[in-house]
């Protein structure tokens, strides 16, 4: 499984490659080769963690590019939260909610960015953020496997 090879030949394509590297512990690789730790332990994130933080990051990405072009910020946080949902024994979250605690210096700049802060992040809403855009709307999720016997030594018998 090569993430970069069909991302090539579609540039639509996004894709991020699963590897197990223990027992509940798991590393996703983009094509550019970045990649980050996750599963279930003390010190990981969650699967479901990491959906939230897609849903903060994502909308965040554009107001931060845009409010930096006029002042740093002294304070960029953004909580995400939901609520597990248990229906006949499928779970799932509900009330997704992102909450911004931004702060700029008090000069030109900073005034200009928080101005442009409301209006930011209605746009990543409405229109820029992939991640919590897929969500509220909906996506089929399909799936294929393949399953291969091998023996000790990585090699199929």
């Amino acid at each position: 499984m090569d993430p970069t090879a069909q991302q090539t030949q579609d540039p639509a394509r996004r894709a991020v490659e699963l590897t197990r590297t223990g027992t509940g512990r798991y590393t996703a690789r983009n094509a550019a080769g970045a990649e980050i730790a996750f599963g279930t332990g003390e010190d990981l994130l969650s699967p479901v963690e990491l959906l939230l933080a897609a849903l903060a990051g994502c909308s965040s990405v554009g107001v931060d590019t845009a409010t930096s072009r006029s002042a740093q910020p002294t304070r960029f946080r953004v909580a995400a939260t939901g609520h597990e949902v248990v229906e006949e024994g499928a779970r799932r979250l509900d009330g997704l909610h992102l909450s911004f605690d931004l702060a700029f210096p008090d000069d030109d700049g900073g005034r200009k960015a928080a101005g442009l802060v409301e209006r930011l992040i209605a746009l990543a809403h409405d229109k820029h953020c992939t991640v919590s855009r897929t969500v509220e709307h909906g996506a089929p999720v399909g799936h294929d496997v393949a399953v291969a016997l091998e023996d000790p030594a990585g090699r199929e018998p």
